[in-house]
């Protein structure tokens, strides 16, 4: 590792024991947000290309949230776990907004950052001044770490910095996958490495099938039952997520539910089996269900099912990052959901006969299309609807409040890996697509906002992110010129208050926006305004062109609610 020409310093160090662990993980890529701190790991970098030795690819962005955002986007699709390096304690808090996100998520991946031990008092060489004075944490990063992280904890020496990362990498990807924190002094990254230390690879986990006689019990539940449902949220997020559970409902005809909460594309749209996405009427109809990756199927949590037994199907049912969860489980069912999924299908034996099992998706689906037929000009079914018809191929993030059902029943997608909502705080989806979008550079990447998601977002660093890395997005803005979501709650809470009296409403007016799509304009992107029914496929066509052609596109469409 220390080839070079004449005078090339020799000395490996902490950077080079980071760059060799993530390497030997298989991370693709280490999204930084970069701070002083990794200049040892700019060396390896550095070191590395020069010498034509294996390395993650580098990715400098301008914004934390960009970086862990980027992250976890790429995390959804790939579902292996990359490196994410911020800037000490402070960049740690810019960037905990999207950390969080991916843990809800469930995306793995290593965030580190820095921090001094020694403040200049100590051998080697000096930290700098800033840390002294201005980027010190009492407790250390990783303590603010631990909240919102599976685990924080700090690397002390150099000798143990490089199994921490496959420790980390490899917590990160087991189940419940989530962000790891590890934070890593930039003493340890300057201490001296001997590079012939070798770094063990991680290898992929191992999967996990209940007991028979658990498998047994669950199938006799299935099979005394006259009128059972499945319930999933996230079921399309694991591995042959999809596929699985679309044999499962098929071997016992049983109609699939994906309620408000669920957060990515689990079941065809377009299977007669797909029972659309209100749970409420089958709380009290069911006689089973059956919650495939549900962390928080009923709202009130204190809504009970009136005569439902209740099977629980995932690999950590009871999530540790959720503070309440009630499931009012009957049985368990907690080995890796598609081999348990596939397993329960193998042992069903002839599909049963179930009078009318179809009808529920031949009502959802009248009721998707009667939606559309009267939907008033401009109204956010019909710019979902137009989206429908514009790519077969296309991948949708999504980071809308007020209109995230509409957009995903309308639609109507089929395949896996096709559809993901932004879970946590608002300001990550310009990120999150971006990281899908390296994972997918074939497929067009469209993401759907409200104008309020957008101005939360860190615009200026994801676009210039978009430009640098060649990564185009449709990026298409459901601007209603206001948070409506807070007006929803305000009357919800005050119906007749002084509010609806006066018309004076706070917390929801935006009007005072820019254009929105002029903020392509300083990038050399594609940008349109929308205000008429009769733009908008016009405007949408000629944005996918721009974007299969590898340029961003803005849409503002000035939707009527």
């Amino acid at each position: 590792m220390t080839g070079g020409g004449a005078g090339a310093e020799a000395r490996t160090d902490g950077g080079d024991a980071v760059i060799e662990a993530f390497a030997a993980a298989g991370a693709d890529y280490v999204f930084s947000s970069p701070g002083s701190e990794w200049a040892p790991v700019w060396e390896s970098i550095a070191r590395r290309h020069r010498d034509g030795l294996p390395c993650p690819s580098y990715l400098d962005l301008t914004h934390e949230t960009v970086a862990v955002g980027m992250a976890t986007g790429y995390g959804l699709v790939t579902r292996r776990g990359q490196g994410v390096l911020l800037h000490a304690g402070p960049g740690l808090l810019q960037g905990s907004v999207a950390i969080h996100g991916a843990l809800l998520a469930g995306v793995p991946m290593v965030v580190a950052s820095s921090e001094s031990t020694t403040y200049g008092d100590g051998p080697g060489p000096d930290p700098g001044g800033q840390w002294y004075r201005n980027l010190s944490v009492v407790g250390g990063p990783h303590t603010m770490a631990a909240p919102f992280t599976k685990w924080a904890t700090q690397a002390g020496s150099v000798h143990t910095l490089p199994t921490m990362v496959t420790r980390a990498l490899e917590l990160a990807s087991r189940a419940p996958a989530g962000p790891v924190y590890l934070n890593i002094p930039l003493e340890v990254l300057l201490e001296p490495w001997d590079s012939s230390t070798t770094v063990k690879p991680v290898v992929a986990k191992g999967t996990t099938v209940s007991s028979p006689s658990d498998i047994s019990a669950v199938l006799d539940l299935i099979r005394e039952a006259a009128n059972p449902v499945i319930v999933t949220e996230t079921a399309g997020r694991e591995e042959d997520g999809m596929a699985a559970l679309v044999a499962f409902a098929e071997a016992f005809r049983i109609p699939v539910v994906e309620p408000n909460s669920a957060v990515c594309a689990n079941f065809p749209r377009d299977h007669e089996l797909h029972a659309g996405g209100d749970l409420e009427p089958w709380v009290d109809a069911a006689d089973l269900i059956i919650l495939v990756n549900c962390r928080a199927p009923f709202y009130p949590p204190s809504r009970r099912p009136a005569r439902a037994r209740i099977v629980v199907v995932d690999d950590v049912p009871q999530r540790p990052h959720t503070v309440y969860q009630v499931l009012r489980a009957d049985a368990y069912l907690e080995g890796g959901v598609a081999a348990t999924l596939r397993e329960l299908a193998a042992q069903a034996g002839p599909a049963p006969t179930r009078p009318g099992v179809a009808d529920h998706h031949a009502i959802e689906t009248a009721a998707v299309r009667a939606a559309e037929e009267k939907a008033a000009e401009l109204d956010p079914v019909q710019v979902v609807a137009a989206l429908r018809g514009l790519a077969d191929d296309a991948i949708y993030v999504d980071e809308t409040i007020t209109h995230s059902r509409l957009v995903q029943r309308h639609l109507q997608l089929t395949r896996p890996d096709s559809y993901f909502y932004v879970q946590g705080g608002l300001g990550q989806g310009l990120a999150v697509a971006l990281g899908v979008k390296l994972a997918v550079a074939d497929r067009p990447v469209v993401l759907t906002i409200g104008d309020g998601a957008f101005l939360y977002n860190p615009v200026i660093p994801s676009l210039q992110a978009a430009k640098d890395n060649n990564l185009p997005l449709l990026i298409v803005v459901f601007n209603n010129h206001e948070y409506r979501s807070m007006k929803m709650n305000h009357l919800r809470f005050y119906p007749r208050g002084a509010a609806v009296e006066t018309g004076e409403f706070l917390g929801n007016d935006l009007s005072t926006q820019p254009p929105l799509s002029a903020f392509a304009e300083p990038f050399g992107m594609h940008g349109e305004t929308v205000t008429q029914a009769s733009e908008l496929a016009p405007a949408l066509d000629r944005a996918l062109k721009s974007v299969r052609n590898g340029t961003t596109a803005i849409v503002d469409v000035h939707v009527s609610r």
